[in-house]
């Protein structure tokens, strides 16, 4: 059952923002900032935890999902460190992701070639 919640969860904020790219002129890159930043403000108003403990995956991933980690981590940081917290909360949180798309991305590089468009 869990599985099934994911998939759905998961799904259901894929076609939304899917929807949000075709009925708008936002462009991806913006449009992936607004869930990192909606998940954030989720997280700040208590409703993005509950939300993930129930969803699971289907909640953790997407990039709302992010936003609700670099939120927690900079709660978390800025409670045991005070004010430099802000700045290493969310790296801290965040790291193994983050490093693991960078090895990944480094890694893929070398088995494709990019190709400029004309």
């Amino acid at each position: 059952m869990d599985y099934l919640i994911a998939f759905l969860i998961g799904g259901a904020i894929c076609a939304l923002v899917q929807i949000l790219m075709d009925q708008t002129k936002l462009q991806p890159g913006r449009i992936m900032v607004l869930l990192v930043c909606g998940g954030a403000i989720l997280s700040a108003a208590g409703i993005y935890a509950p939300f993930k403990e129930w969803a699971g995956a289907g909640a953790s991933v997407p990039l709302t999902g992010f936003g609700h980690t670099l939120f927690e981590g900079v709660k978390k940081s800025v409670d045991e460190n005070g004010f430099l917290g802000i700045f290493k909360g969310g790296f801290t949180a965040s790291a193994v992701g983050i490093s693991t798309a960078l090895v990944f991305g480094y890694l893929v590089s070398l088995v494709f070639k990019s190709k400029m468009k004309d």
